[in-house]
């Protein structure tokens, strides 16, 4: 929290704030004057997650409550489940960076424990990894880059490298590999 307000909170108006069980975003407003992105029960990596989705959201929708995503909770059908992946690729590819620069674990997320069907974590997890490459390769966005290079220098992680990436995502699908062998076994 401190690193990400000493960070933003001047240059972009924005706070990082401990909050309830539900993670959110608020903007601005008469009441309160910084946007505030909150995380859930202090968890390290609901920060990190909900920073990834504000590092994704545009000036537009940093305007709106949540950003103005769509969200259907946990219990999505096939259908709901796609598209909740489809959507979570870019934050989740971001989440992972922020991840590798604190020197933290990091597993995707499908959220949806509740629903009537086994999503594929290796397939999206696959996916997360492709594109988190691609950006590396495009250049991380500003805020995301800024973000990333003070959690670096903050935990004295090394430079965000295709290597990198390429070494941490064959972890990421082997411990996914073993866990459903594990299932089956």
């Amino acid at each position: 929290m401190a690193l990400f307000n000493a960070t933003f909170l001047i240059s972009e108006n924005t706070e990082l704030v401990m909050g309830g069980s539900e993670p959110w975003y608020q903007p601005a407003s008469n009441r309160y004057p910084h946007h505030r992105i909150f995380f859930a029960h202090g968890f390290f990596r609901s920060a990190l997650h909900e920073v990834a989705h504000w590092c994704v959201a545009g000036r537009v929708r940093r305007q709106l409550a949540d950003y103005g995503y769509w969200y259907q909770p946990d219990g999505r059908n096939q259908v709901a489940q796609e598209r909740f992946e489809q959507v979570e690729v870019r934050p989740q590819a971001f989440e992972w960076l922020l991840s590798l620069s604190a020197g933290q674990e990091f597993e995707v997320s499908l959220d949806n424990l509740l629903g009537d069907f086994e999503p594929d974590r290796y397939q999206f997890t696959e996916r997360v990894i492709g594109e988190t490459r691609k950006v590396l390769t495009q250049g991380l966005p500003p805020r995301l880059q800024l973000l990333c290079d003070k959690l670096q220098a903050h935990y004295q992680q090394p430079l965000l490298t295709d290597q990198v990436l390429v070494q941490a995502g064959a972890l990421l699908l082997e411990r996914i590999g073993s866990s459903a062998t594990e299932r089956v076994a």
